[in-house]
């Protein structure tokens, strides 16, 4: 297995270079804390524990798996150790209220270190991101009385925290959903059904483990109209805040799964367990949507984290394996062959994956400034304000988890290619990156539903293009500046056209949906792939912008690591972003091609 070593040179970079994070921090109600010296230590201290105590336990938890044994789960050996130091080094409360013993920074700190933490051991980190999604949705939507009775040893880490959605008779289509809420007469609910799929569902790091449950009223209408939002804790608490025995939520499996096999994913039988409403009766799924936004982004750093191992793994072995001579000659005379690293072909699969790693960490860090703005919105008790930046989270979402999971899952294959037949093995990690990375193109709602989400929803439904031309004028916009700079005005010319093409193709799928609604998932993926590299590409610009800036005027960082932004600009704009052509010309293919084959004709006897 590699061993991680956390990028924080290409962190600085991107924080204060690029994105300016000091002047943002310090525009916020909560940044006041966050000033550069105390945000520099946080990224230190994070990359050790990653380092240090996280990553050594990545194989070894995913070879020991976890145990399911008279109702008991035991998480792999070590990680038990890990979560009490994760405990108490204060990382589950770093982003959230101090009333409720957090430390109150940004948001966007909080996403920045789980991107080191999944990436050094994405099976652990599952377990504490979890409970992190349980406490937006209970900070948002709760009562102030479960606010008070939950937070606290939520935000300590003593509790952790589920979603349990996916029942077996249904996953997205949750309209389907048959768990049952009976009215108690002291106004909590009895909860019963069944809940598959559910991460962290089960496991001994922490004492309780409270779920976030979707399930029926009596009355409830059917459909997604009729489902409510409930918190079940694993064990009963009194309003002290003290545990006071089962609530009968049984874990009956784990699921065996291909990979991430550190993470308990457990079936739940909830029979009649004790649960409580959370936001209005029947608008269930609404308040839900803060807990699966918050996954789908996580889920996206899930991309940025594979690619960036897989790559970190993949580099190490290249310049130490040697084969043949390079082309162009011998690189390495004395040696008996040339490091497989000086063949161009190796280097494709190798900057490929750092160019998505960096990439995609570059398309991470601006989103979650939008998540800084979104939650001071919220501080400040400025609906408007929330609802502005959450519409643009909102169109950020479905991209980043659609988008950099796929890219993700690619550069977790290319870093087996590049070990050749080692890679197959398991005792190099590179196989079990891939099989950690091939779920997250899955869960929290596949590719497909991300695509028709941006393309069905975001786009035609409720923007009607808006969101596409707002952020295509950010691209126009450096087109613009930057087109007369000689040594920029490769990418200012073809983000212009991109931008230009962006809009069009939008205009296109709107005008033929009209017509033939089938279009709208014919062309879906293919318009949130286009929709990926024309947005990563204007990242890499925007990196390789500052880049140039700081060979010329001095930077932090040393000039190679510019002229190494710079020669990743130009192989995306080279090799990777003209894949976008082949989307763009797909998307708008008729689609009576996908639909008019008989269903009868795909069997062949």
């Amino acid at each position: 297995m590699p061993a991680y070593k956390a990028p924080l040179r290409d962190t600085r970079f991107l924080m204060n270079e690029v994105f300016d994070y000091p002047a943002h921090y310090a525009g916020l109600a909560n940044g006041k804390d966050a000033d550069p010296e105390t945000v520099g230590a946080i990224l230190e201290a994070c990359a050790q524990f990653c380092e240090q105590t996280l990553s050594p336990l990545n194989l070894s938890g995913d070879q020991e798996g976890c145990t399911l044994k008279d109702g008991k789960v035991t998480t792999p050996k070590g990680f038990k150790e890990a979560y009490e130091e994760f405990v108490a080094g204060g990382w589950q409360g770093l982003s959230h209220p101090t009333e409720y013993g957090g430390q109150g920074l940004p948001m966007s700190l909080g996403l920045i270190k789980s991107e080191m933490m999944g990436t050094a051991n994405w099976s652990f980190t599952m377990y504490p991101g979890l409970s992190l999604g349980a406490m937006n949705t209970i900070l948002q939507h709760a009562s102030q009385e479960l606010k008070d009775l939950y937070m606290p040893a939520l935000t300590e880490g003593r509790w952790g925290g589920t979603m349990c959605l996916t029942e077996p008779q249904c996953g997205t289509d949750l309209g389907q959903v048959k768990t049952k809420a009976e009215p108690n007469a002291d106004g909590s609910y009895r909860i019963s059904g069944t809940k598959i799929f559910i991460s962290s569902g089960d496991h001994d790091l922490t004492e309780n483990i409270v779920h976030i449950v979707l399930a029926r009223l009596p009355d409830a209408p059917a459909g997604t109209r009729g489902i409510s939002l409930f918190i079940v804790p694993k064990i009963k608490v009194k309003a002290d805040g003290s545990l006071d025995g089962s609530n009968n939520v049984v874990c009956s499996a784990l699921e065996h799964k291909m990979g991430i096999r550190a993470s308990a994913t457990a079936v739940l039988n909830f029979e009649e367990s004790t649960g409580y409403l959370i936001a209005e009766p029947n608008k269930g799924l609404e308040a839900m949507f803060t807990f699966m936004n918050t996954a789908r982004i996580g889920t996206a750093v899930q991309g940025v984290a594979h690619a960036e191992l897989s790559f970190q793994g993949a580099l190490a072995y290249a310049k130490e394996r040697r084969s043949m001579r390079a082309l162009s000659g011998k690189k390495e005379p004395e040696k008996v062959a040339d490091a497989i690293i000086h063949h161009a072909d190796v280097r494709r699969m190798l900057m490929t994956q750092k160019a998505f790693a960096e990439g995609g960490r570059a398309m991470i860090y601006f989103a979650a400034q939008y998540s800084d703005h979104m939650v001071n919105g919220i501080l400040e008790n400025d609906a408007k304000k929330y609802k502005e930046w959450d519409d643009k989270l909102g169109f950020f979402t479905p991209i980043l988890k659609g988008f950099l999971t796929e890219m993700g899952l690619e550069s977790a294959n290319l870093g087996m290619q590049v070990f050749g037949g080692h890679g197959y093995i398991k005792e190099h990690g590179m196989e079990q990156i891939a099989r950690d990375a091939r779920i997250s193109t899955l869960y929290e709602g596949t590719t497909g539903i991300q695509a028709l989400d941006l393309l069905g929803r975001k786009v035609l439904l409720t923007t009607r293009g808006k969101c596409v031309r707002e952020f295509t004028a950010t691209i126009a916009k450096f087109a613009v500046d930057h087109l007369r700079n000689p040594k920029l005005r490769r990418y200012a010319t073809d983000l212009g056209r991109y931008a230009a093409e962006w809009n069009l193709l939008t205009m296109r799928l709107m005008l033929s949906a009209r017509k033939d609604r089938d279009v709208v998932s014919a062309a879906s993926h293919h318009f949130l792939m286009y929709s990926g590299y024309v947005m990563m590409a204007y990242f890499w610009a925007l990196q390789a912008s500052v880049a140039n800036d700081k060979l010329a005027h001095g930077g932090s960082e040393k000039p190679e690591f510019y002229k190494a932004k710079l020669a990743m600009a130009r192989f995306y704009f080279d090799h990777l972003l003209p894949r976008a052509k082949g989307h763009a010309s797909s998307m708008i293919k008729p689609s009576k091609t996908l639909t008019k084959l008989p269903v009868e004709h795909f069997v062949f006897e």
